[in-house]
């Protein structure tokens, strides 16, 4: 059997409310359109050669009931007014026969914009650490970004994310994802 390694990918996110925590999940994945797959997840590698596509290109391949492969971030409150956040950020080399890599990051007290911004910082370190791009820990966001642009080995970094409030005490669930498509 050969291994499988994916060709394409689709970002998605999700938000979903429930007295129940497990249907607040269901929820989510209800609002990402991945309810209706076995979601198996993986760690964080984005594989050689991967094109990243539209959701509704990825989902025209797949079929209900299917196991599917993804990279997920989850993050869940039942606690009224508590702001939570689920990410996903990506960063791929510019040499398309390496590996990128792909980030999960679940907050509290971040915006989507801030949840954003780090889990495309984290998944872009992770990748500069195997190029050989070095800067100090204590560097802000915009030198790193700098640097890992100077370096050129980084082509690409984005980032999903979803936020949400807890409401009234009912379980909210937010979820944000990389899908492989088989």
């Amino acid at each position: 059997m050969e291994p499988f390694i994916p060709r394409e990918l689709f970002f998605t996110k999700g938000v979903g409310r429930h007295r129940e925590k497990l249907a607040s999940f269901e929820e989510a994945l209800r609002d990402a359109k991945i309810a209706r797959f076995n979601l198996v997840t993986v760690s964080s590698i984005f594989p050689a050669g991967c094109k990243v596509v539209p959701i509704a290109k990825g989902l025209t391949k797949m079929k209900s009931g299917q196991i599917v492969y993804c990279v997920m971030s989850r993050s869940e409150t039942n606690e009224n007014r508590r702001l939570i956040a689920a990410s996903i950020g990506l960063a791929i080399p510019k040499d398309k026969s390496q590996h990128g890599y792909i980030s999960e990051h679940h907050s509290f007290g971040q915006t989507e914009e801030q949840a954003d911004e780090y889990a495309e910082d984290l998944a872009a370190m992770m990748l500069a650490t195997i190029q050989g791009v070095e800067f100090d820990s204590e560097t802000t966001w915009d030198q790193k970004k700098e640097i890992w642009k100077l370096s050129g080995k980084i082509v690409k970094t984005t980032a999903i994310s979803q936020s949400a409030i807890g409401v009234n005490g009912e379980w909210t669930t937010a979820i944000a994802a990389v899908v492989f498509v088989q």
